[in-house]
Parts: C-alpha cells; sequence; structure tokens
C-alpha cells in the first residue's frame, strides 16, 4: 500500500482461467490484465504499474516467445524502471535467461505456486520503491546544473545534453546565438554541472567596457602602471582562478587585446597592466557572441587563430521563434514569477497563448520576459488577456511541400504546442488535441516526444 492505496500490478495472460486465478491470489493490489501487447503497452504508458507478471506466450501466435519478447524489449523502452516478472515453461530455461538479459527482473516456471510468485512481486514492489527514493534523494543533493532552463523543444534538449557532456572536461566552449537566447544561462549551467562547480563563476562583456579600460578589467595592473592606479589589483581572468571565465560578446573585443588573450589561453599565463611577473591561471574560458565570427575574421577585426583556440566546442542556440512550444511554455513560468511577486494569482487567456505563439520574439526570451512582466502589472483581473501583451502578429506561409513531412511536422508542432499551453498536463493536452491519451502517448513515441 502506498498513501492508502493499493499498488498498481499489470497482468500480461491470454489464458482467461490463469488470468481470473492470478486476479484472485493479487487482490491485494490494483490488478489490470492485459491479453495481448498492444494493450499491455496501452495500459503501462496509461497507468505505469510498477510490477508486471508477463507470459512470453501471446496472440497472434501464442505458440511462439516472438510477440512475449518483443512486448518485453517495448516495455521496457517505455518504462525502463518497471520490474517485469517473466513467466515460462518449465523447460524453458533459454527463454528465461533471454528475458533476464533483456532486462527482466526475474522468472518463473509455469505451473508457479501464487504464495511463491507473491513473495517474489512484493520484493520487486520493495526494490522498485527503494530505487525512486534513491532517486528523490539524489536529485535533492544533486540540483540539475540546468534547472533555471525552461524548454521542451528537441534542439534545446539536445543542447542540454551537449553542455553536461562537455561540463567534465576544460575545453573552451563558444556560445553562438542572438541577443537574449540564454547564453550566460547555459553558462551558468555549464560552470554548476562541472567540477569547477565550488570556485567562482565570473562574467565579463566585454561589448560594454571601454577600450582603454577592458585591458586592466581582464587582466589586473599593478600600483602606478597608471593615474589613478593606487595599489595592485587583479582582473577578471585572476579572479576566476579555479573556476569559470565567462566572455561574453567576445566579438566586440579589440585585435589588441585579442592578441593577449590568444597568449594567456597557449601559455595559460598573465602579466598584469605594468607589471613584468608572470601569474600562472586555472580557468575555464566560456565565450558568447551574438555575431558572426567568420564574417568578422573575413574583415580583418577577429583574429583566425583565436577563433580556433575558442572553437573548441561551439554551441548553437536557436533563436526562441524556432524552439517549438517554448514561448507558451515560458510565458506560463514567467506569469507564475511575476505574478507571485506582485501578491496576485495569474493565468494566461486563450487569447493570450495564440498571441505568444504567433509573435516572432526578436528579442527572444528577454522580450518575452519583459513583455509578461508588464502584462502583469496592466492586467486588471485575474487574467492575463491579449490586449494586456499588444502584441503585432505576422503570418509566413510554408515553402516545404512534401506531405509527408508537413504532416509530421505539424504533428509534433502541434502535440508541443498543446502541451506548452496546458503547462505539461498529460489529460489537459489530449483534450485540445481532441484525441485519447494512448493515442497521444503512441504520437509522442512515434514522433521521438517526451512528457
Amino acid at each position: 500500500m502506498t498513501n492508502g492505496k493499493p499498488r498498481t500490478l499489470l497482468i500480461v495472460e491470454d489464458d482467461p482461467a490463469l488470468q481470473k486465478q492470478m486476479r484472485w491470489s493479487f487482490d491485494q493490489y490494483e490488478t489490470l490484465v492485459a491479453a495481448d501487447r498492444d494493450s499491455a503497452l496501452a495500459l503501462v504508458r496509461r497507468h505505469a504499474p510498477a510490477v508486471v507478471t508477463m507470459d512470453l506466450g501471446l496472440p497472434p501466435d501464442a505458440d511462439s516467445v516472438s510477440e512475449g519478447f518483443l512486448l518485453l524489449e517495448q516495455l521496457l523502452a517505455i518504462a525502463p524502471d518497471t520490474k517485469v516478472i517473466v513467466l515460462t515453461g518449465q523447460n524453458d530455461r533459454a527463454n528465461a535467461l533471454r528475458a533476464i538479459d533483456m532486462g527482466a527482473y526475474d522468472f518463473f516456471a509455469k505451473p508457479f505456486e501464487p504464495e511463491i510468485l507473491g513473495l517474489t512481486i512484493d520484493r520487486a514492489f520493495r526494490l522498485y520503491d527503494l530505487q525512486q527514493e534513491n532517486r528523490r534523494l539524489r536529485s535533492m543533493q544533486q540540483p540539475d546544473a540546468l534547472g533555471g532552463l525552461i524548454t521542451r523543444d528537441p534542439e534545446m534538449l539536445r543542447i542540454c545534453r551537449t553542455i553536461e557532456k562537455v561540463a567534465t572536461s576544460n575545453a573552451t566552449v563558444l556560445l553562438l546565438g542572438e541577443s537574449g537566447t540564454g547564453k550566460e544561462l547555459l553558462a551558468r549551467g555549464l560552470h554548476a554541472a562541472s567540477p569547477r562547480s565550488g570556485e567562482r563563476f565570473v562574467a565579463i562583456n566585454c561589448a560594454a567596457i571601454p577600450e582603454n579600460l577592458l585591458e586592466s578589467e581582464l587582466f589586473g595592473y599593478e600600483k602606478g602602471a597608471f593615474t589613478g592606479a593606487a595599489k595592485s589589483t587583479p582582473g577578471k581572468i585572476e579572479t576566476a582562478h579555479r573556476g569559470t571565465l565567462m566572455l561574453d560578446e567576445i566579438g566586440d573585443l579589440p585585435l589588441a587585446l585579442q592578441a593577449k588573450l590568444l597568449r594567456f589561453l597557449q601559455e595559460r599565463v598573465i602579466e598584469r597592466v605594468g607589471g613584468r611577473e608572470e601569474i600562472p591561471v586555472d580557468v575555464r574560458i566560456v565565450c558568447a557572441t551574438h555575431q558572426d565570427l567568420k564574417a568578422l575574421i573575413r574583415e580583418g577585426r577577429f583574429r583566425e587563430d583565436l577563433y580556433y583556440r575558442l572553437a573548441e566546442i561551439v554551441i548553437n542556440i536557436p533563436p526562441l521563434r524556432n524552439r517549438i512550444g517554448d514561448a507558451a511554455l515560458l510565458a506560463h513560468a514567467f506569469v507564475r514569477r511575476f505574478g507571485a511577486e506582485q501578491k496576485r494569482s495569474l493565468t494566461l487567456g486563450e487569447d493570450a497563448l495564440s498571441s505568444i505563439t504567433a509573435h516572432r520574439w526578436p528579442g527572444n526570451v528577454r522580450e518575452l520576459e519583459n513583455c509578461i512582466k508588464r502584462a502583469v502589472i496592466m492586467a486588471e483581473g485575474n487574467l492575463v488577456t491579449a490586449s494586456d501583451l499588444g502584441l503585432e502578429t505576422t503570418d509566413t506561409e510554408p515553402t516545404n511541400l512534401d506531405l509527408r513531412s508537413l504532416r509530421e511536422e505539424a504533428e509534433r508542432k502541434a502535440i508541443l504546442t498543446a502541451l506548452s499551453r496546458s503547462n505539461g498536463n498529460v489529460v489537459r493536452t489530449a483534450e485540445l488535441l481532441g484525441i485519447s491519451r494512448p493515442t497521444l502517448y503512441d504520437l509522442m513515441h512515434k514522433l521521438g516526444l517526451k512528457t
């Protein structure tokens, strides 16, 4: 029992007499019964049972084990944490071992003793609970480094996985993307997921500091190096020792400083302005820019050798208008945040969601954030409407006329948009799309989408 409710046990068996016997034997659980592969998968998607018992011989060919092994493979792909107990014939050891090798929890030979099988089922439930609790505790102790990033877009999710992979290395990372796409958020996530997370994350905007001050800001200066230099002061690079340094808008770095930065990246030592001592610095460099660095190289405004030093790992961040469903998803989050600041409980109206989805967002997430903040302040009731947003939208016609790809893209976009509008509620999403939950899960599986 969990929270006073019976645990859910799925029994996959095509023999009606054995179905009845097993339901009677395990009546302490909420038993679900499936007689074939399709109905079993539908019940797994709908109810997510922790434990499944299944016969390998299933229709349409109950004398073969092919359907049973196909179900086992698909079931564990959908719900890898589910404990599957396979029921086999007395002289079926080879298939039993094959099932264990595929990921089954245990196997039992038919006919079985209900009391003994019941002990195995109970042990499977306990192991499932223990693993879920361990996972919950690990997530509390080691929070997701990219937990502040809100997205359901497949490309952005791929970028998150890339960030997690490269975080453990010391490779220099170059983040490319329009202004407002979340480059600093990803850089901070990279630092938080790295072995340097206990040290400082230091960011400097190369475009925001005058050229005559930028060198001393980056490299520091010695006492008396220039008028006003009353004491020796470390720069941003030195301050980030053993941590991570983010050089934002690296495309605006002056050529003279590009040469000095290149030397640091090669030698890993710096000299302060007005100094002669070489100071070793251990720092991870993350750069970001909205500019086309290769175009700047062709124009002679950016050093090619520096580019290849910085571009060990290049990550292109898509603009918000290309992230399917993310605008509505982010809007929900911003309404909650700014509503809490204003001590108001607000929701987005359907007309507001349609307006948000249709807008191009040239300023990306930053523009959306400011728009929602203004709308929350201006909203008169508990509903944020399209008029509160004040957005202008333009429609464009598709150029791709391939029906199959258009249909798949339309399905993907509709599902992601509905998930974002419903704030991730699967039941509400299915209602918005006018389909059943099993159909929704099947479509998401076909398109490679996750809830």
